[in-house]
C-alpha cells in the first residue's frame, strides 16, 4: 500500500507539473466550470436574497388577521362588522391592549400605484399601504430615517428606503402623483433591508378616499400577548359568524410568500445550470482525453517501470478534480464580486415591485462549488480509465 501511494503521489506530480505545456486547453476547462458555478450561484443568491428580504419583514410577535378564507393579503377582505366585534371583545384574547384597554390594532389596505422611474423612464408598480396611525409601531424593525409620519386624514406618505434610493421625486417635502391625487412626502423609513422598504405608507382613510375603496380593509395587524397568544386569538376568531377570519403570524405569512417566489427562481436556475454543467462535463472529458493523449509516452514509460494501473487512474482523475476545483473557486469568487449586495427587484405580494439584495452566502457558495466539483469527478472518470489502458508499446515505439 505504501508503494502504491508513493506511485500515485509521483504520477500526480508529473501530471500537474506538465500543466503549463497544456495551459490553454486546461484553462478552457477551468473557465467553463467557473461559468457554470457563477450562473448557479447567481440564481441561488437571488433566491436567498428574496427570502431574506421577506423573512426579515416578518415577526413572530405580530399577527395578521385575514378574511375570506385566504392566507394572503391579496383577495382578503375583513368586514367592518367583524372589526367592530373584535374591538368590542373583552377579556384575554391573545393580543396586547393599549393604555385605554382597547385593542392596539391597525386596519390596512394595499393599493398598487404606477410610478415612472426617472433614470430610464420605465413604469413600475409599487405598493401604497393605507394603515392606521398604530401601523408603523406594529413593524418591529421599522424606524424613521428622515422627516415624520403621515397625519391622520391627510394625503401624506412616508416612503421606504429602497424606493427613496431608486426613484427620484421622493425626497422629504416633494409632491408625488399617485393615482389621480398629489401626495406630500413627509418622511423616509428603513426596516433592515426587509420587504417593508419597498412600500409607501399612508393614512388608511386617505387611501380609501383617493382610490374609491371606502370601508374596504384587507387585513388587521395586532401585537400578540406572548408565545401562546396566536392560538388564543385563532380560537376566538373561529367563533365569529359570517365570513371566516384567520390569524397567522407575520413571520409565517412572509415565509410562505418567500418560499413560493424563491422556489420559482430556483426552478429556472437549476435546469439552466445543469444544462450548462452537461456541456462543461463534456468539455472536461475532452480536455482530460487530450491530456492523456499528450502524455501517452510518459504514462506508458512509467507503466513499464513498474507503476500500476491505479496510480495512472488516480493521477489523471486528481488532475481533472484539481482543475474543476480551481474553476469552482474562480466561479464563486466571480459570483461574489458580481452579485453579492447587488440590488434587484421582482414582483412581490399584490403584484407590485419588491426590491431586494442578492446574497452570496456560505451555503450558496458551497452548493454551487459542489456542482463544479461534480463536473471534474464525472468528466475525469473516463479519461482516467483510458490512462490505465494505454498500450505499453507506446513507450517502446517512442524509444525506437
Amino acid at each position: 500500500m505504501s508503494s502504491a501511494l508513493k506511485q500515485i503521489f509521483l504520477m500526480v506530480r508529473v501530471n500537474l507539473g506538465s500543466l503549463p505545456r497544456r495551459l490553454w486547453i486546461s484553462l478552457s476547462m477551468v473557465l467553463s466550470v467557473a461559468l457554470v458555478v457563477a450562473v448557479l450561484a447567481g440564481f441561488l443568491a437571488m433566491a436567498r436574497g428574496f427570502e431574506a428580504a421577506l423573512q426579515g419583514a416578518g415577526s413572530t410577535g405580530i399577527a395578521v388577521i385575514l378574511g375570506g378564507g385566504t392566507n394572503q393579503e391579496t383577495g382578503s377582505d375583513v368586514p367592518a362588522e367583524a372589526i367592530r366585534s373584535l374591538a368590542a371583545m373583552t377579556g384575554e384574547i391573545g393580543v396586547v391592549r393599549n393604555a385605554a384597554g382597547g385593542l392596539a390594532l391597525s386596519r390596512e389596505i394595499v393599493v398598487p400605484v404606477d410610478v415612472v422611474r426617472a433614470s430610464d423612464g420605465a413604469e413600475q408598480t409599487l405598493s401604497l399601504r393605507g394603515m392606521d396611525l398604530a401601523g408603523p409601531g406594529l413593524r418591529d424593525r421599522a424606524t424613521l430615517s428622515q422627516g415624520r409620519l403621515f397625519s391622520p386624514g391627510a394625503r401624506e406618505i412616508v416612503v421606504g428606503g429602497r424606493i427613496a434610493d431608486e426613484f427620484s421625486g421622493f425626497a422629504v417635502g416633494d409632491k408625488v402623483r399617485l393615482g389621480t391625487m398629489d401626495w406630500t412626502v413627509t418622511g423616509h423609513f428603513t426596516s433592515g433591508g426587509s420587504a417593508f422598504e419597498s412600500e409607501i405608507w399612508a393614512d388608511l382613510e386617505a387611501v380609501q378616499s383617493a382610490f374609491d375603496r371606502q370601508g374596504q380593509v384587507q387585513s388587521l395587524r395586532v401585537r400578540l400577548a406572548g408565545a401562546g397568544g396566536l392560538p388564543v386569538l385563532q380560537e376566538h376568531l373561529s367563533a365569529f359568524p359570517g365570513a371566516p377570519l384567520t390569524a397567522v403570524s407575520e413571520a409565517d405569512l412572509y415565509a410562505a410568500e418567500s418560499e413560493r417566489t424563491a422556489s420559482l427562481i430556483r426552478l429556472f436556475g437549476w435546469p439552466l445550470a445543469l444544462l450548462m454543467a452537461v456541456g462543461a462535463t463534456a468539455g472536461a472529458l475532452n480536455t482530460m482525453m487530450s491530456s492523456v493523449s499528450d502524455r501517452t509516452v510518459e504514462i506508458s514509460t512509467l507503466r513499464l517501470l513498474g507503476f500500476g494501473r491505479l496510480p495512472a487512474f488516480a493521477a489523471t482523475w486528481v488532475e481533472a478534480v484539481a482543475l474543476s476545483i480551481s474553476g469552482a473557486a474562480l466561479g464563486i469568487l466571480a459570483s461574489w464580486l458580481a452579485f453579492n449586495g447587488w440590488q434587484a427587484s421582482t414582483m412581490g405580494a399584490n403584484n407590485t415591485k419588491m426590491a431586494f439584495q442578492l446574497d452570496v452566502t456560505t451555503d450558496v457558495a458551497l452548493t454551487a462549488g459542489l456542482l463544479g466539483l461534480a463536473i471534474g469527478i464525472i468528466g475525469g472518470a473516463l479519461p482516467a480509465l483510458a490512462a490505465t489502458r494505454l498500450p505499453l508499446t507506446s513507450a517502446l515505439r517512442a524509444r525506437g
